[in-house]
């Protein structure tokens, strides 16, 4: 072959290979082209946090180049999709995006309908009934901000809690370097500061539990600041005392639902003074003067809030006012010979509650209990001359009765005082003085002992006190059953206990396991 033959040859081969380069080829390359720009502009986007103008062009050259390439080539596609290879290949894609799309609307109906399931035995991970009521009274946002550089995933998922009652309510972590102009506008001085704020109020918290939150949230929304006054100067409970006959913890938990807290004597401030919302005498083992007396009634007659516990054995001379509001206060003890009082190692002389007739004081008391360590019948004293918001309160079983003393050592069943018997009254009626405008409310309890720090923490006890408070303060939305603490599960061993459990679950078991080996080995062999 001569030399002009190869080079004609080379020239035709070289002119069937550049026929080879079909345009479709030209199309899909474009396609996957604008599809790579797609991915780079997207994954730019996602770091840098904005869509600045490089991510815009990369985002809509590759849409272009993507439609161009698909429009261009689809003969090949529609060739494509007509095997029958393809079609179910096809199948197969769309039933993948269909189940893919039906995960996504189950997550985002999962995410706008939050439901979960708390299996505690005291609902540790629900909230309270009295913190939905607060939540969902709330009429402005309100937003929880922790300043950390680190995200805390326990609190953010508290607060999807508060979200789901109230949309209203909002979380942002923010790193306080990266933000100092946020954390000067909260007063922010270390790292894990947490703040609530609403419009121009903020508030610090001091921890993050559901009590610290939701203290937070009502003196956010609070506009006023009520006063709860206890009476001093007769023997009365202590706020101030942390003993088991003092009520520092009931103190302490009034000012956790913003209350504020005082002690008055009468006799100083010549009247109950104007700031008081709540009056409370709490167990006066000496009688009040007579002119405290009427100070109390007149406080009542304008419309004032009072609660008072009368202890046995203790005259405060308040006859007077029991009288005006229709309640008898017996001179008595009140002993339970149901025997409940044993599931708590009470004894008899400790009368315990199951029955709550219909109050707002003890909504949802119903299956649980209240117990008073010396009480004396507080009841209604002329039932038909009752209005209908008088109400006993507590009802001891038909197996209780009376006695006038403790003074003998043995007591048996009196049918002649037979339960169930009252142990507190709630009532309210139109204050005489400024018109009758205002409402009065008394709360009476034969007893203060059950909300000292020795019993305000067992069973509902604490929950009666406060719930009465609230009640007195028009504080409705509060009235519920509070958080409760989780039960104390541990298992405590002797020494001799764990060492049993060491030889059985490090010796024992693991040598019958080995030794059943070597059986089954020996055998097969």
């Amino acid at each position: 072959m001569s030399p002009a033959d190869i080079k004609k040859t080379d020239m035709n081969d070289n002119k069937n290979s550049a026929k080879k380069i079909a345009p479709q080829e030209i199309y899909r390359t474009v396609a996957w082209f604008g599809l790579a720009l797609l991915a780079a502009g997207y994954v730019r986007y996602s770091i840098q946090g904005e869509l600045l103008i490089m991510s815009k062009i990369l985002l809509g050259l590759g849409a272009a180049m993507l439609i161009a390439g698909l429009a261009l080539n689809y003969r090949a596609l529609a060739a494509y999709f007509s095997r029958r290879s393809a079609r179910m290949g096809t199948n197969v894609g769309v039933l993948g995006l269909a189940v893919f799309a039906i995960l996504v609307l189950l997550n985002f109906v999962g995410y706008r309908h939050h439901k979960s399931f708390d299996w505690t035995t005291e609902k540790l991970f629900t909230l309270s009934d009295q913190t939905q009521k607060i939540v969902q009274g709330l009429q402005q946002d309100v937003t929880i901000y922790r300043f950390d550089k680190m995200p805390n995933p326990e609190l953010a998922a508290q607060i999807t809690q508060y979200s789901n009652v109230n949309h209203r309510i909002h979380y942002l972590s923010a790193d306080p370097q990266e933000k100092p102009e946020l954390a000067k506008q909260y007063g922010v001085t270390r790292m894990g500061e947490v703040v609530a704020a609403s419009g121009e109020k903020n508030e610090k918290l001091e921890g993050t539990s559901e009590q610290d939150i939701t203290n937070a949230l009502l003196k956010l929304t609070r506009n006023t600041v009520e006063t709860v006054c206890f009476i001093t100067g007769h023997g009365e409970k202590s706020i101030s005392a942390s003993d088991g006959h003092g009520m520092s913890q009931a103190n302490d938990e009034l000012k956790k639902e913003s209350y504020q807290t005082r002690e008055v004597n009468l006799v100083t401030t010549a009247g109950v003074p104007a700031d008081c919302t709540v009056l409370v005498e709490a167990g006066p083992t000496q009688a009040l003067f007579p002119p405290e007396a009427a100070m109390i009634a007149k406080y009542l007659d304008g419309g004032g809030r009072a609660m008072l516990l009368i202890d046995p054995a203790t005259d405060p001379k308040l006859d007077d006012v029991f009288q005006a509001w229709n309640i008898n206060i017996g001179n008595n003890y009140v002993i339970d010979a149901s025997g409940y009082g044993r599931l708590i190692g009470a004894g008899p002389a400790i009368p315990l509650v199951v029955d709550f007739p219909a109050s707002p004081i003890t909504k949802g008391f119903q299956g649980s209990m209240t117990f008073f360590p010396l009480a004396r019948t507080v009841s209604i004293a002329n039932k038909s001359a009752a209005q209908p918001q008088d109400v006993e309160l507590l009802k001891t079983s038909d197996r209780s009765f009376t006695v006038p003393n403790l003074d003998k050592k043995e007591v048996t069943f009196d049918p002649k005082t037979a339960g169930p018997l009252s142990l507190g009254v709630s009532g309210e009626k139109r204050g005489e003085a400024e018109g009758g405008q205002k409402t009065a409310r008394l709360v009476a309890i034969g007893d203060s002992d059950f909300a000292t720090n020795q019993a305000v923490g067992a069973a509902r006890n604490g929950d009666l006190f406060y719930n009465a408070v609230n009640w007195l303060a028009s504080d409705e939305s509060l009235i519920s059953i509070r958080p409760k603490s989780p039960s104390n599960r541990r298992v405590n061993f002797t020494e001799g206990q764990q060492r049993g459990l060491f030889w059985v679950a490090l010796i024992f078991l693991p040598g019958l396991v080995l030794l059943s080996g070597i059986y089954i080995w020996i055998k097969r062999r």
